[in-house]
């Protein structure tokens, strides 16, 4: 089942829809839930609700999948080209995007002292880091590797399906040399050979990561999906996969 609920995303004062996924039979159970944290929520479970009219048909996955969750889609900014502020950690300016301020920063400063607090009392959860996970794609993912870097402390697993990376490697190489990556970490990284023209240059950006995170024995899988696309139908394939190893034992 699917609730909604609107909430103040308080250094933004803006308010923002939240998309709770909890499985169906949440109120008739006493029993505890890890949670996934993701991003763009409105596209995840309805595709009435996706912006281009498909989502990623999570609802429908986790319905019947073998280990029950709760997921927290955070709904992002549609005014202009804020989801690309609020999405980017860091400032930088590309070529083909332009300008972006970073606030993601101070989003995640939010999700951790502020949503997830409001989450753990709400709902019956597992709030420990080793039940807590990020997830998104494109700009989300850019935003999951970057949250499973700076906030290890809180997650333990982040999903980074087609992660935009390319726009400020160097940024997120100084934020690994700052950081401390727990041994206890899963990450997801995902491609499809339809979406970008240059897929060597991908894979040595994600074989930089993998190489890193393998360096201090966390867990890093590389899916490159054959013919995917930069869309949510490539990323709903891959939602068995991302669950089956960040929460496979």
């Amino acid at each position: 089942m699917i609730e909604k609920f609107d909430i103040n995303i308080t250094p933004f004062q803006l308010e923002r829809t939240m998309h709770i996924y909890l499985p169906d039979d949440y109120y008739d159970s006493e029993e505890r839930y890890p949670v996934m944290y993701m991003y763009d929520g409105h596209n995840l479970f309805n595709d009435n609700d996706a912006t281009y009219g498909k989502s990623w048909g999570l609802s429908d996955f986790l319905d019947n999948y073998d280990k029950k969750f709760i997921i927290v889609g955070m709904e992002c900014n549609h005014t202009g080209n804020e989801r690309l502020n609020e999405y980017c950690p860091y400032n930088i300016e590309d070529e083909s995007i332009g300008k972006i301020n970073g606030r993601g920063q101070q989003l995640m400063d939010w999700v951790v002292s502020e949503l997830k607090p409001l989450i753990d009392n709400i709902y019956r959860t597992y709030p420990s880091r080793e039940y807590t996970g990020i997830g998104g794609s494109s700009m989300g993912g850019l935003m999951a590797l970057y949250t499973i870097i700076k906030y290890n402390k809180y997650f333990s697993k982040a999903a980074c399906l087609s992660p935009s990376i390319f726009l400020c490697m160097d940024e997120l190489n100084e934020e690994l040399e700052s950081s401390i990556i727990d041994s206890n970490t899963r990450i997801y990284f995902s491609f499809g050979t339809r979406e970008v023209r240059n897929m060597d240059l991908i894979l040595d950006y994600i074989g930089y990561f993998d190489d890193y995170f393998t360096h201090y024995n966390a867990s890093s899988y590389v899916y490159i999906a054959k013919n995917g696309k930069h869309n949510e139908a490539t990323w709903e394939k891959q939602n068995k996969i991302y669950f089956d190893f960040l929460y496979g034992m």
